[in-house]
């Protein structure tokens, strides 16, 4: 049963349970009631235990009470305005006192909401799911306990960082194919073959050891950024002939795509990336995170709207992108 929290003191926090004690516990905020019990319900099953948190706008009437290792917030945008001022105050509020706390925040949203969602929440390091199913909902609370242990035994490398993303890909592609299974209407016929390729397509060991050091060397300009799209629209062609699942690379593809938008002078919101990186967004979201933790993306709040925020090139990541172009034995508008 979920638990009324309103009024508990000031956010009071808990930690996680070890194996041999209690389960760990999430808290679920949201604005619909219905979706919190189903949220709690899929939880539950899971092991978790769940307390209801409540609306997010009740966040800004009084004390944050957090009895909980986890907190979830669904946040979906329903009309075409985005999220509204209280909304986004409650956000703001909340991400502040997980980022204080040492919790973990897990938000969903839709793509409507991205923008919105990416800007407010700068502290706490939240996970972003965007329109997630009930088995990725799941899976993101499994996940960010687990980091939550690893950082407790030691702190994680970019190595490790690389390879946890890489693990948590294979992860949903096997939900996806679960989700398709349990649901034979979904519109698609789903096969065993299907399930062992999303699980090929996103194996850890797919790609390299991890994010070497970049940049150095003599600078070397940016090429025009029309060759930079070319390069692009040359990898996207590759979709018309082969299954896109073969050629997932969402690190060097949103790398082009803001290498593009450096040269042409344009801003790029999080929303236009995640569609540049050709993956779904919650899983771009989680490799954008890890492309500014390591330096190589930036984030730029828009001055003239508190609510926006855009993503940039670092000057490493020009300088390594310039030396790279510039290294090409090939001619730029071919190379992929």
């Amino acid at each position: 049963m979920l638990n009324d929290v309103s009024k508990q003191a000031d956010f009071s926090y808990e930690a996680a349970c070890d194996a041999a004690g209690c389960p760990a516990r999430v808290a679920i905020f949201g604005a619909n009631a219905q979706a919190r019990t189903q949220i709690a319900d899929d939880l539950g099953g899971a092991g978790f235990r769940t307390i209801d948190g409540g609306t997010v706008a009740a966040l800004l009437d009084g004390p944050i009470a957090m009895l909980g290792d986890v907190v979830v917030v669904d946040c979906p945008v329903t009309g075409s305005r985005g999220l509204d001022g209280m909304m986004l105050a409650g956000l703001a509020r909340l991400d502040m006192r997980v980022a204080r706390s040492g919790a973990k925040l897990i938000v969903a949203t839709n793509m409507a909401g991205l923008d919105d969602v990416f800007a407010v929440m700068d502290q706490s390091n939240p996970q972003i799911l965007v329109s997630p199913s009930r088995a990725e909902r799941v899976i993101a609370v499994g996940r960010v306990m687990g980091e939550a242990g690893a950082a407790r035994l030691r702190e994680m490398g970019d190595e490790d960082r690389v390879a946890l993303l890489r693990l948590s890909q294979q992860v949903e592609a096997i939900a996806t194919s679960l989700d398709r299974i349990s649901r034979p209407d979904a519109g698609k016929a789903t096969s065993l073959s299907d399930f062992k390729r999303d699980f090929r397509a996103h194996r850890p060991d797919a790609g390299g050891p991890g994010l070497p050091e970049f940049g150095g060397g003599a600078a070397a300009p940016l090429p025009d950024p029309r060759m930079v799209r070319q390069v692009i629209a040359n990898r996207q062609a590759r979709a018309r002939f082969f299954d896109p699942a073969l050629f997932g690379d969402p690190a060097w593809d949103m790398l082009l795509d803001l290498t593009a938008a450096h040269g042409e002078g344009a801003q790029v919101s999080v929303t236009s990336l995640c569609i540049a990186a050709g993956v779904p967004a919650t899983t771009a979201l989680r490799w954008l995170t890890q492309m500014v933790e390591t330096g190589i993306f930036q984030r730029v709040p828009d001055p003239a709207d508190k609510r926006r925020a855009f993503i940039a090139l670092s000057d490493k990541a020009v300088t390594a992108m310039g030396g790279y172009f510039a290294s090409l034995s090939v001619p730029i508008e071919m190379a992929a």
